[in-house]
């Protein structure tokens, strides 16, 4: 059995709608041990791996399929950003620079923020855009607003995950902050 049977075995629970607790009353096979094999922390014997095809309605050869559609191929793609580099862009109030530019059909859109915005007033309308983001400060002290939360105060090394379509802002009041925000997709930010 190979490390990607688990992830297999989840794709093609997944594609069913069920949850763990679903596909071990279907295959007899405790839930905890579904787990720990999707999750590749253990192997399965081959009789629960055939109760598990059973369950999910595939034979060996299928599942074997499944495992070489987890593969996916190491595409190479590396881009060096020193500090400083990238072309400059704006998210709300705040500006910075967008690194890793040069590469296309990005996953994730990472940029060095340098937050100076004091207030919500200085920042202007809210940020948005389509997917989640991940902000992490660097450097002093940043407030995250959202329409959705209160506002969150953030230190050096805290972080924040969310929903960037429901509009954002981030604040410095004390003084300027820097923050790494990583956004999913092809983000475009403004120059």
């Amino acid at each position: 059995m190979s490390d990607r049977t688990g992830a297999a075995i989840r794709k093609l629970r997944l594609a069913r709608g069920w949850n763990l607790a679903t596909l071990s009353a279907q295959s007899g096979v405790p839930i905890s041990t579904i787990s720990r094999v999707e999750l590749g922390q253990n192997a399965l014997n081959y009789e629960k791996l055939m109760r598990l095809c059973r369950a999910l309605e595939v034979d060996l050869e299928g599942l074997v399929a499944r495992e070489a559609e987890t593969a996916p191929a190491a595409s190479g793609r590396r881009c060096v950003v020193r500090a400083g580099d990238g072309p400059p862009t704006r998210d709300g109030g705040n500006t910075g620079r967008r690194a890793a530019s040069d590469l296309l059909s990005k996953s994730l859109s990472p940029i060095v923020l340098d937050v100076t915005a004091a207030s919500l007033a200085a920042h202007g309308p809210f940020a948005n855009h389509e997917g989640e983001a991940y902000v992490l400060v660097l450097e002093g002290e940043v407030e995250f607003h959202s329409h959705l939360y209160a506002p969150l105060t953030l230190a050096a090394g805290d972080a924040v995950y969310f929903d960037a379509a429901g509009g954002y802002a981030l604040v410095a009041p004390g003084r300027p902050a820097k923050a790494l925000l990583v956004a999913s997709g092809e983000t475009g930010f403004g120059p």
